[in-house]
């Protein structure tokens, strides 16, 4: 099948690559800057960069990997120069987008999918490895589902259906975990490194290895995490609230620790792990110790 490549960054370079090697055409990919020629070069030698035109009407299937924002101009811009054909497939690699965006290349006959691969791309030939094995999200009408689980095998890796009206939510909670662990680690590497701790990451690693385990085991209903008694809940926001009052720049560290701590009781009550005499005890521990920034 003939691929057309828009644009030739870090995620449509390594798609390309990967369905190159599972025996497809790339015709071309839409390189509008020096960093992604040099990128298209390394990634598919010998590919031409194209404009995007031309890459419509040569190929069989377009994956449009851009950025939201223009996705949908993209589309629409196309599809009032007659650009897309019936029968093509069209498909985008956003996760916050279901087929809707794609309306302008439906309308005119294509076969319109969103496949978003579950990944951080680094730009470099390792992502073509890193897919073998990668979740990839498909929305679709049900007759062209298994189009893009077959594109997903194809590139080595596993496809998993989402509704396109519920792709908001997929992409928010995706967002709130990549956000929340970068948080927390950010702020501990922090914490460590005020009280002398040479190398935070290498003691974070292992230790928050282990809770990312248990976060996971923790949705198949074996718990959500360690809500600590009365005392030790004082401890730990007291420590906190006194480190920052000695650096205030680390406030926000102590603030965010409630936060966590009074959705750590929230949920435990909610599983009936907890009473709720406990659970309004160490919520009003939570809020009675109050920091530099003010507290919950």
């Amino acid at each position: 099948m003939g691929v057309g490549i828009i644009s030739a960054g870090k995620v449509g370079s390594a798609l390309g690559s990967a369905l190159r090697a599972a025996g497809h055409t790339i015709v071309g990919a839409y390189a509008s800057s020096e960093e992604s020629r040099e990128r298209l070069e390394l990634m598919l030698p010998g590919v031409p960069a194209l404009d995007v035109r031309r890459i419509v009407e040569r190929s069989e299937l377009v994956i449009l990997a851009l950025p939201d924002s223009e996705l949908a101009p993209l589309v629409d811009g196309l599809r009032k120069l007659g650009a897309w054909q019936p029968g093509q497939i069209v498909l985008h690699t956003s996760p916050r987008f279901g087929t809707e965006v794609l309306e302008g290349a439906q309308a005119s006959g294509a076969l319109t999918l969103a496949l978003h691969p579950v990944m951080e791309f680094t730009g470099t030939s390792m992502d073509v490895a890193r897919l073998s094995g990668a979740r990839f999200v498909v929305s679709a009408a049900n007759a062209l589902q298994p189009i893009g689980l077959a594109l997903a095998a194809e590139m080595g890796g596993e496809g998993m259906v989402v509704n396109s009206a519920d792709r908001q939510i997929y992409a928010a909670a995706l967002d709130h975990a990549a956000d929340g662990v970068k948080l927390a680690l950010t702020q501990a590497s922090r914490v460590l490194g005020e009280i002398g701790v040479e190398d935070p990451g290498a003691l974070l690693r292992m230790w928050a290895g282990a809770a990312f385990e248990r976060g996971l085991a923790a949705r198949e209903g074996r718990g959500y995490g360690v809500v600590p008694a009365g005392e030790l809940a004082v401890q730990r926001v007291a420590a906190l609230d006194t480190l920052a009052a000695e650096s205030p720049e680390l406030s926000d560290v102590a603030l965010s620790h409630r936060y966590v701590l009074a959705a750590l009781v929230d949920r435990a009550l909610a599983q009936g792990m907890l009473s709720a005499e406990v659970a309004n005890e160490l919520h009003t521990i939570v809020g009675n110790l109050r920091g530099p920034s003010g507290g919950r």
